[in-house]
């Protein structure tokens, strides 16, 4: 049984695979919003069980679709749906439950205490959607779009700017996994989990931090950033903003990098604050590649999980 909680937790070898598997089904895929089954896989006939207690577009659009393509079926809950989490019934007998009715479970969730608890109960595989922690599904996205537009991912130079957030510490978990440099630039106060950086610099990975996002953009083969306010964020918005002003992505920024620099962002975006308009609309962005290339990310891991 195998599930796809972070990018850390799976040999590197199973991390190209899945995303060679994924760039293959991406070459099947000639016919967009196609419902129908493409070809045979592991999920066929299987049922997804996805669990939502943050909002979504991108990730339930793509793993919704991506399990019909694959030949399977789909049910959707929402944390209103369900006694999970709410003390009326014990993790235990909700997992117990679960397992009985489904094949495959996509868990979205704020807390990944919550997911890798669920992930120790299930009889079976468990894919992480997002957590405060990780966004796993989103990098495996990335390295594909990347690779499509810039060639292999190996030993580039990639840039992380703005907020260190869940994100963030998959980044730096793709870093190590795929073999490329990493430059971290974000303010005192926002950096990324520690625990995730001591983790990538026992596994000898090119992670710099450094403080001056300009220095940090320069050269580089990517520019990467996210929403400085997240779902569920509990903090000081006024001053978050404020501290984060200088680390917009914007013309002058994408000046400094190498001169086919492609931006990315995990969307949803806000135009203005993490990123300007110019940027994210114009040629060097590749956001909306990115999303499209979710749905061929999780037909991977799904028949992955289910091999």
């Amino acid at each position: 049984m195998n599930h796809f909680l972070d990018l850390s937790q799976i040999d590197k070898k199973e991390l190209r695979n899945i995303v060679e598997e994924a760039k293959r089904r991406k070459k099947k895929y000639s016919i967009k919003k196609k419902v129908s089954v493409t070809e045979a896989s592991n999920a066929q006939d299987k049922l997804l069980l996805m669990i939502f207690e943050k909002p979504s577009t991108r990730t339930r659009l793509s793993f919704d679709l991506a399990m019909r393509q694959l030949g399977g079926q789909t049910i959707v809950m929402n944390s209103n749906d369900m006694h999970l989490g709410k003390g009326e019934e014990s993790i235990e007998d909700t997992a117990k439950v679960i397992s009985s009715f489904s094949d495959i479970v996509m868990f979205r969730t704020f807390s990944h205490k919550s997911l890798l608890e669920l992930s120790n109960l299930l009889n079976i595989p468990l894919i992480n959607g997002l957590t405060d922690h990780s966004h796993p599904c989103q990098l495996l996205s990335d390295v594909l779009t990347f690779e499509e537009n810039k060639g292999s991912i190996k030993g580039a130079n990639v840039a992380w700017i703005g907020d260190g957030n869940n994100v963030t510490n998959s980044v730096i978990e793709a870093a190590v996994q795929f073999d490329f440099q990493l430059n971290i630039s974000c303010p005192k106060g926002y950096m990324p989990s520690k625990k995730t950086l001591d983790w990538a610099d026992k596994k000898n990975g090119k992670i710099n931090i450094i403080q001056d996002p300009k220095k940090a953009v320069t050269g580089v083969d990517a520019i990467m950033s996210d929403k400085w306010i997240s779902m569920g964020d509990k903090v000081n918005v006024k001053q978050k903003k404020k501290s984060l002003k200088d680390y917009q992505v914007n013309k002058k920024m994408m000046n400094l990098a190498s001169k086919d620099a492609i931006f990315m962002h995990v969307l949803p975006a806000a135009r203005g604050e993490e990123v300007s308009a110019e940027i994210i609309d114009g040629k060097q962005s590749v956001v909306w590649h990115q999303a499209e290339n979710r749905l061929h990310g999780q037909k991977a891991i799904i028949d992955w999980c289910l091999d």
